[in-house]
């Protein structure tokens, strides 16, 4: 499981190098060199967990960062849906404490802050902590592990619930944070995660979901190794459709026999294992689909601009990022991208140099196709930007394989 014992295929180019995805540009920082890290994924032969190369440190990363949650509808629903169940569920109440880690601007939080149920985020980004602790969520600025942990015991913040949504990925010592979180859960308390689910990741070619952010990608197989590695038992696991298709697992501690293991678990497991997950052949032949995916798309984008048409971007998402330097797409092909986040307004994508600007300028320039960036979200998007059919518009969704939409 840890980043020495990861070897095998690489499911991109040995030769592809990025930026980091969220390291926006200002206009005084386009002539400046940018650095370019190789993103090469391995695979170990044991426990197949998927990890990236280590070149960056999380703090390099994450310590102040442009992604901020509230700006999408769809997971704002996301999070208050999974509140309303979870109360229930737990039967959460005053008396309980939520713990969730990556927290983020509070974007989730708040919603058991609104019902009484004492919260507390812990998250390194200071700039969304921000945010957070102004929507009345307290929040713990730092990241999360074995020594945060010890240290929230100490102050009597043991937790009932424990949430990670999309946060398992981001971590490069997978032992130190689900120790962390093993510490910090009460005896009968539960953690619920959520995560990009790799089975699907390779049924449909989403290799824009991988990026120097994300240091690993789980099959649910992995992920009960992990976990199971700390005294903790995936108990139930549910299938959503966020992200482009994502597992929620929930875990307890070992010897808590109140909260028998699903039917689910066991069926997840045995159709994982049927798609070949636990086989290095299996992975392999995920690089002749992103090859092939990014032909598609470049041959799209040629023949559109040789008939005149004008494209934009729609998102300013890390994996809009990935799958724009590994197409070699710039403002050759992209004129420019939108974004509901004014932390990006007047920024330039990293790499590609694409300029960034308010959702208002589609409705300026009026381009032919409208390039959707974060397709996991395309439903909202298609929905929002409707209008764009009054001068006979289309959207273009990119991944598994280009896909145009009236």
């Amino acid at each position: 499981m840890n980043k020495e014992n990861s070897r095998g295929n690489q499911p991109t180019d040995a030769k592809n190098s990025m930026r980091l995805c969220e390291s926006y540009l200002t206009a005084d920082q386009l002539n400046h060199r940018e650095p370019f890290y190789p993103l090469h994924v391995r695979v170990c032969d044991r426990c197949f967990l998927v990890q990236l190369e280590g070149y960056v440190t999380p703090e390099h990363i994450f310590t102040e960062y442009a992604y901020f949650s509230s700006y999408s509808d769809t997971w704002l629903k996301h999070a208050a849906d999974y509140v309303d169940m979870i109360v229930i569920r737990l039967n959460l109440d005053k008396k309980s404490l939520v713990v969730e880690l990556a927290s983020n601007d509070g974007y989730l939080l708040q919603n058991f802050v609104r019902k009484g149920i004492p919260a507390l985020g812990v998250e390194p980004a200071a700039n969304v902590a921000r945010v957070a602790i102004e929507k009345g969520v307290p929040t713990l600025v730092r990241f999360f592990g074995r020594k945060t942990a010890q240290e929230m015991v100490s102050e009597a913040k043991k937790a009932d619930l424990v949430i990670g949504n999309n946060v398992l990925a981001q971590v490069p010592d997978l032992n130190d944070f689900v120790s962390g979180i093993r510490a910090v859960l009460k005896p009968q308390g539960v953690a619920t995660l959520e995560f990009p689910h790799l089975l699907r990741l390779m049924e449909e070619t989403q290799y824009d979901t991988i990026y120097h952010e994300h240091f690993s990608y789980f099959s649910f197989i992995t992920a009960e190794k992990i976990f199971k590695a700390h005294g903790l038992t995936l108990f139930d696991v549910e299938e959503i459709p966020t992200h482009g298709g994502s597992l929620r697992i929930y875990a307890r501690h070992e010897g808590d026999d109140t909260k028998p293991v699903r039917e689910c678990v066991n069926e997840l497991r045995h159709r994982e294992l049927a798609a070949g997950v636990d086989r290095m052949e299996t992975y392999a032949c995920f690089g002749e689909k992103v090859k092939e995916s990014k032909r598609g798309l470049l041959d799209f984008l040629i023949q559109a601009k040789r008939d005149g048409k004008k494209v934009a971007g729609y998102g300013a998402p890390g994996k809009g990022n990935t799958l724009l330097n590994f197409c070699g797409i710039r403002t050759d092909f992209l004129d420019f991208t939108v974004d509901r986040n004014p932390y990006k307004h007047g920024k330039f994508l990293p790499g590609t140099h694409i300029p960034i600007f308010p959702v208002e300028k589609i409705l300026e320039t009026k381009p032919d196709y409208l390039l959707i960036l974060p397709w996991n979200f395309k439903e909202e998007i298609i929905k929002q930007m409707a209008q764009i059919g009054d001068w006979g518009g289309k959207f273009v969704v990119p991944i598994p394989q280009v896909q145009v939409i009236s």
